[in-house]
């Protein structure tokens, strides 16, 4: 049974995934921190997750933790990670009293001696109702209220705001209110006058609208090479860039030079050393590196090209993946934020900070 119940708290969720949680989540800890000094965070239900000390912990977690330096063990603040066979398992032998106990243990832990605790949940409110934790379910566990973010728009995300809002409601989870995220800057007037008076008519208040930052969606260097399984070949600094364009190497020289600018990745074969040539000639010309070249199909450049490649003054890292398969990995690439991206993590805490009513939130628990 969940000992802390005097901890404030609140719990974010979502319409649906890869809406915003983390981002508001970043935002409001900042903010958070800011005003009681001591906080806790808690994803009790996790879906990506990393190995840690042989302990599974989502990735969500890992980033608050080294961002934040909450002071909090990282195996509470995440108790349940969903492996590809944890449903399969459960619907065997169902352990619904265990994983509780584990979420309020976990819980009970973070919050010690914290003066707040955010608690952040996975996907829309139905998500884990397979194994009996739906975000819905675990607010209630937690004794937290809801907040629902959702992505910009009027008729959609008020849509999917009331569907979700039936299932907490069903819980008896109160949802405080309503962000809206990702919104077009030259809307924002217009979605917050008729999102709050739409929002309103089903009981809900607008807590924030949140602009779009086309950054935010772009993965770094380093995100993509975790993605494609890569390994520095060449170069010394942190794999930080921000990549606003992926070009694959399949033109002649003259047409590579053209498209080698600031914020670009070229994907191209060791083995076609005319575009390589192109691109450390163009480099040394006009001083402005690219964000990073990626060697595909595993083929390793010749001693001479090497020794070029060294020279340059971007990341040099190599895949096993043939160029149209890293691209299109990089394509269909859902961009999270990383505990290493301090540009996007200082945006997201100004933007939140701006855009979103933490006092509302406050007052209404």
């Amino acid at each position: 049974m969940l000992q802390n119940l005097l901890t404030p708290r609140v719990f974010i969720a979502a319409t649906r995934q890869n809406d915003g949680k983390t981002t508001t989540s970043l935002g409001l800890l900042a903010a958070l921190q800011q005003r009681y000094g001591r906080v806790g965070y808690i994803k009790p239900v996790g879906q990506r997750f990393v190995e840690i000390d042989e302990q599974k912990i989502d990735e969500d977690a890992v980033i608050m933790d080294r961002v934040f330096r909450l002071n909090c063990p990282l195996v509470d603040m995440s108790p349940i990670a969903v492996e590809p066979d944890f449903t399969r398992k459960y619907l065997q032998s169902s352990n619904l009293e265990a994983l509780v106990k584990r979420i309020h243990k976990a819980f009970d832990r973070v919050a010690w001696e914290k003066d707040f605790v955010l608690c952040e949940g996975t996907g829309h409110a139905g998500v884990g109702s397979v194994f009996d934790l739906s975000n819905a379910n675990v607010a209630k566990l937690l004794n937290a209220k809801v907040v629902i973010v959702t992505r910009g728009g009027i008729g959609q995300p008020i849509d999917e705001t009331v569907m979700n809002h039936a299932l907490f409601k069903q819980e008896g989870v109160q949802v405080i209110g309503v962000i809206i995220n990702k919104v077009l800057p030259e809307k924002l007037d217009y979605i917050t006058e008729f999102a709050q008076r739409g929002l309103k008519r089903k009981g809900l208040e607008l807590l924030g609208v949140v602009p779009y930052q086309p950054i935010l969606s772009r993965p770094t260097l380093g995100a993509i090479a975790d993605e494609l399984e890569a390994e520095v070949l060449v170069g010394k600094t942190p794999l930080t860039q921000i990549v606003n364009q992926v070009v694959i190497g399949a033109m002649g020289a003259e047409r590579a030079k053209t498209l080698l600018k600031p914020n670009v990745v070229m994907i191209v074969p060791a083995d076609r050393e005319d575009i390589l040539n192109a691109a450390t000639e163009q480099m040394k010309a006009s001083r402005q590196p690219i964000a990073g070249l990626i060697l595909s199909d595993d083929i390793k450049p010749t001693t001479s090209m090497l020794k070029q490649l060294r020279e340059l003054p971007c990341p040099v890292i190599i895949t096993g993946k043939d160029s149209y398969h890293a691209a299109s990995v990089v394509h269909d690439l859902i961009v999270k934020t990383r505990p290493d991206d301090i540009q996007k993590i200082q945006l997201i805490q100004e933007i939140i900070s701006k855009n979103v009513n933490l006092n509302r939130i406050l007052n209404a628990l």
